[in-house]
């Protein structure tokens, strides 16, 4: 579980209830229909810009915001180095025996290309393409999103609007006046709630997870190519290095030695 975006939520909203409930009753801003207004709309403006299955893709994607196992690129080196010095002293073949500890399905598809012969330039070369398609995939998703942040608030600038055309049509009835502006108000605060709270960030978070992801597969392809090459361990791992940042440069050798 992501503690950050769990943290990150609890803390928005536990801080607007407190601030609703310090001056009135959180009952005050709980309205359904405002909240049908805005979230039915910001769901059918966005069905209207992308296709169902994609929308309902990048729900589905979603989940990578709240739950995510991150391998740091210093496991991923290693695990590649370990790779590089069986196949180096037991044969490129041996590598059949690591498959089923291998939870990555793309590091297990390298393996296995590895193992069944498949020539360096040709195997980093799909496997760079299914990298461009993850990149491609991921960023629809986090377009989605974004595109939900942007509907939103203008969903609830018509539902403000909507409440406002109420009010003035029943000026001469006092009592309608209160309804109207409340929701004319709480569509704008709903839109903006779920904006710059839920979609807006969420993208980011999404983004945030596919350079990470992205970041690991590209190690893999890299690793996998110097391996299948019959390359030096230490010279693949300062060629894998180079992706990373300096603080996740931690030699292989260095520890085993310590």
């Amino acid at each position: 579980m992501d503690l950050s975006t769990i943290l990150g939520i609890v803390a928005a909203f536990g801080l607007m209830i407190m601030a609703i409930t310090s001056g009135s009753g959180l009952t005050l801003f709980i309205d359904f229909a405002a909240l049908t207004v805005v979230a039915g709309g910001t769901m059918g403006a966005t069905l209207v810009h992308y296709p169902f299955r994609e929308v309902m893709r990048a729900f589905a994607v979603s989940k990578k915001a709240f739950f995510h196992t991150e391998e740091t690129p210093t496991e991923t080196i290693e695990a590649l180095i370990r790779y590089s010095n069986k196949a180096r002293k037991e044969g490129i073949l041996s590598l059949q025996s690591v498959v089923s500890e291998i939870r990555d399905p793309f590091f297990v598809k390298g393996v296995q290309m590895a193992v069944d012969g498949q020539e360096p330039e040709a195997m980093k070369e799909m496997l760079d393409r299914e990298i461009e398609y993850i990149m491609e995939r991921h960023g629809e998703g986090a377009d989605i999103f974004v595109a939900m942040g942007t509907y939103a608030p203008a969903m609830g600038m018509i539902g403000t609007l909507i409440g406002l055309v109420q009010m003035l049509q029943t000026m001469e009835d006092p009592s309608t006046i209160g309804p109207a502006m409340a929701m004319a108000l709480l569509t704008t605060f709903y839109g903006a709630v779920m904006a710059n709270v839920l979609f807006i960030p969420m993208s980011g978070k999404l983004k945030n997870r596919s350079q990470s992801e992205i970041l690991k597969k590209t190690l893999i392809s890299e690793g996998m190519k110097s391996i299948l090459a019959g390359e030096n361990p230490r010279i693949m791992e300062q060629k894998l290095h180079a992706f990373v940042a300096p603080k996740f440069r931690e030699s292989f050798f260095t520890k085993k030695k310590g």
